[in-house]
């Protein structure tokens, strides 16, 4: 992880904070659009016809097209991936969450043009994509590679499908998973592209956190110098965090530390509480003594090792 160390060293300070909030708010502009103004709507849409043409703003727009019709079933559908996209957020921290939105989008982005790039090859013309039966791109496969992610990294959370049958998270990501499958060999081969393509993000997750890694939650909790309680995640039922013996609330940091200095500050990139307000900082129960860092390097440090 030493790549994505040196990535987040570099760029996390633009990392956009509560993204899935971010997300949904733009669904909504999305659901405003299709009935205030559907043309307008129609000029934001993923098309590579029209983006090789000069209307470059659809390489990032077409996130806001919603991804699916406005109903109650689509309301509760928003809330569950706001949910669990809020809960990936927090545990592997901003910058890596943003990470992987981005490269599913970016993803998406480059099978609309194998597809498209496809059709020039069969019919040796290219076509707006409403005339090759691809009239909407949206983030649908994009938000099941959160849900996958999220049940590969809480596979014994649980939750409460339709607010009444408990099921752990694992037997959802199994199902969702035979959907995947089904829908790609159902699909014709541009179809294809377009699945793998959006869910390449997730193959690349799963490869790096196959043995662990960063998905282990073997951490102990504390915010601002308080020890905090087990919590659940995105609302549903995981294990709750590990509490750190130092954090006694006491106005000191386990190290000992001054009245007037900081009570936490990350072993990374040295951030304190005194520079946001919303900061988290956690001990790492693999490293060897009491390294504490933010919720942006909890999971993307290396571990210092003791003495052999």
């Amino acid at each position: 992880m030493y790549f994505l160390r040196n990535l987040e060293r570099r760029f996390g300070k633009y990392a956009i904070r509560d993204l899935p909030a971010v997300i949904i708010g733009l669904y909504a502009a999305g659901y405003i659009l299709s009935v205030i103004a559907p043309g307008v709507l129609g000029h934001l849409t993923l098309d590579p016809y029209f983006i090789l043409r000069g209307e470059v703003w659809r390489i990032i727009t077409w996130i806001i097209v919603p991804p699916g019709r406005l109903d109650i079933f689509t309301v509760i559908m928003l809330f569950f991936y706001f949910s669990i996209g809020r809960g990936l957020e927090q545990k592997w921290g901003a910058f890596l969450f943003n990470l992987y939105f981005f490269m599913g989008m970016l993803f998406t982005v480059i099978g609309a043009f194998l597809v498209y790039g496809w059709y020039l090859f069969q019919y040796g013309q290219g076509f707006p994509m409403s005339q090759m039966g691809y009239a909407v791109f949206s983030t649908y496969y994009i938000n099941m590679s959160i849900f996958m992610a999220f049940a590969l990294s809480y596979p014994d959370a649980t939750v409460l499908l339709y607010f009444i049958i408990p099921v752990k998270m694992k037997w959802m990501g199994v199902l969702y998973g035979v959907l995947i499958v089904y829908s790609f060999i159902q699909s014709t081969l541009p179809g294809r592209v377009l699945i793998l393509t959006s869910l390449l993000n997730f193959l690349i997750f799963w490869l790096l956190t196959r043995n662990g890694g960063r998905t282990s939650g073997g951490y102990r909790y504390s915010r601002g110098g308080r020890a905090g309680s087990g919590q659940r995640t995105g609302g549903f039922a995981g294990k709750a965090p590990k509490i750190h013996p130092g954090s006694t609330g006491s106005g000191r940091n386990p190290a000992g530390g001054s009245a007037g200095a900081p009570l936490h500050r990350c072993a990374v990139c040295g951030r304190t509480e005194r520079d946001s307000d919303q900061l988290e900082f956690r001990y790492c129960s693999k490293c060897a003594g009491a390294y504490e860092y933010c919720q942006d390097h909890l999971f993307t440090h290396t571990h210092v090792k003791g003495p052999e």
